[in-house]
């Protein structure tokens, strides 16, 4: 069984299809999912998907590139959010300065803020970092130790372990898949099974040979795949120890293997 950490069907150009793309997924064992919000309706609407089915959870927070906007009524807000049983973790949040090169104190602001709540409330975090490697790592570094994800890692095989000696996971997705990507791969063999987590970030960054389309939870097999061709494991042992991991990260007692 697999488990999708980070799936955004609380996207417009999924949610209309959700039954279809959970049976796609079942079809492949990827039977759990971690819905992720990063705005105020996508952190409703991953809440309420989460209550409509009993193997889907939710993650709450606000994107970095939405931090300069963000008043203290709106961590008010998500603070409520955080005593519901299928919330599960605080993110997405953290660090883009590919979208957003002007906002990075605001972006800081906001991440330390976030930080602070899911500590707060005993949670994990799931972390954004687009470009500013070093600055989401200070940032991160004056919180530790820390529990939670480093989403869609795109950082350096050698950074990697210092986000692990904070205590963190390495989440990985479509792009070690890809031909070209010769930085995921090496993450990917550097970090112990045991610290891992899969992930599809759906409806973006599909994997090889389906980069360019749309994404969806159906691809984890193919993910898992290049992982344990890498690591010279079988499949089946990456998918044991992702769910393991994700099952204690996100405090998934009750998922059961399949």
């Amino acid at each position: 069984m697999f488990i999708d950490t980070h799936i955004h069907w609380n996207n417009p150009q999924l949610m209309k299809d959700i039954p279809r793309l959970i049976e796609r997924a079942f079809e492949v064992e990827v039977k759990t999912f971690i819905v992720i919000g990063y705005d105020h309706q996508t952190n409703v609407d991953a809440i309420s998907i989460a209550e409509h089915y009993p193997f889907v959870y939710a993650a709450v927070g606000y994107h970095p590139t939405m931090a300069h906007t963000l008043t203290p009524e709106d961590y008010t807000l998500l603070e409520s959010y955080l005593t519901h049983p299928k919330v599960k973790a605080v993110g997405e949040f953290g660090i883009d300065l590919y979208w957003e090169k002007e906002t990075l104190d605001a972006q800081i602001l906001s991440m330390q803020t976030q930080i602070k709540l899911a500590k707060r409330y005993d949670l994990p975090i799931i972390i954004h970092m687009r470009e500013g490697t070093q600055v989401t790592y200070e940032t991160l570094k004056a919180h530790a130790p820390l529990k939670g994800v480093m989403h869609c890692y795109s950082g350096s095989a050698e950074m990697a372990s210092s986000f692990l000696d904070l205590g963190l996971h390495i989440g990985l997705g479509g792009p070690v898949t890809f031909k070209n990507a010769k930085t995921p791969k090496e993450v990917a063999l550097q970090v112990p099974l045991e610290r891992l987590l899969l992930e599809t970030d759906a409806p973006y960054l599909a994997p090889h040979p389906h980069r360019g389309k749309t994404n969806g939870a159906h691809y984890i097999p193919l993910i898992a795949a290049q992982i344990a061709q890498l690591k010279d494991l079988s499949v089946e042992s990456v998918a044991k120890h992702t769910t393991d991991n994700a099952k204690r990260l996100f405090n998934l007692k009750e998922v059961q293997d399949a």
